[in-house]
């Protein structure tokens, strides 16, 4: 499935960006206010929405909170340069990465590809259940468990996730779980992980000790301990 919902009150950016996907093989729908969008994402059957965070008659985060609060459909923010606020609030909210403003639409593509890639049922060779601890993860299916209930995660989560389950009592860097996570190099002074990370540490809870089972190391990276 290659459907893609781009959701911008910018009309020459979306157009831009519409011929620009339909070129690289993408089908494009569009939407130009957030109830437009918001609709659109629930009713339609799209691999993948680019919203932006302004928008009229609804905002991007508060079309993504509704989008979460009924689907883990993957959603790419567009966010203002510099505006690390708004960048942190999407990710928080359940955005699987953003892109800042202004930018081109091979980034942006490139970006699309990167999440839908990683968030593939299709591809090998995961197929094989990730078991952690107290965590089950089918990639194949997206589908995780932990403590023997379902564990509902976004796509980028689950990535992050699966590669910190795959190296169970291992460090793995911040650069790592960029590259094998998001689909990208890190960037500077990127905050991501951080935020994804946050979240995935509040569905998961403390153990029985009062730990979390994602220990920060410092200066190094981030590991998935061995219970």
């Amino acid at each position: 499935m290659n459907r893609v919902l781009l959701v911008d009150d910018d009309i020459e950016l979306t157009t831009l960006l519409m011929d620009y996907l339909r070129q690289e093989g993408f089908q494009v729908d569009c939407a130009h206010d957030g109830e437009t969008g918001l609709a659109r994402a629930l009713a339609g059957d799209f691999a993948i929405v680019v919203l932006d965070i302004m928008l009229p008659r609804l905002s991007g985060v508060e079309v993504l909170n509704r989008i979460r609060q009924h689907s883990r459909l993957p959603v790419l923010m567009l966010t203002a340069r510099g505006d690390d606020i708004d960048r942190i609030v999407g990710l928080e909210q359940g955005a699987d990465d953003y892109v800042p403003k202004p930018c081109t639409a091979r980034e942006i593509t490139a970006r699309i590809r990167a999440i839908l890639r990683r968030g593939s049922r299709d591809a090998p060779p995961e197929s094989l259940p990730v078991i952690a601890g107290l965590l089950n993860m089918w990639p194949d299916q997206r589908r995780a468990q932990w403590r023997g209930q379902p564990l509902e995660l976004t796509s980028t989560e689950f990535n992050l996730l699966e590669v910190l389950a795959r190296n169970m009592g291992h460090t793995v860097s911040k650069q790592a779980l960029s590259e094998q996570g998001l689909g990208r190099p890190l960037q500077k002074f990127d905050r991501s992980i951080e935020v994804h990370l946050s979240k995935i540490r509040e569905k998961l809870g403390l153990l029985d000790d009062g730990r979390s089972v994602i220990q920060t190391i410092f200066r190094q990276g981030y590991q998935f301990i061995r219970i």
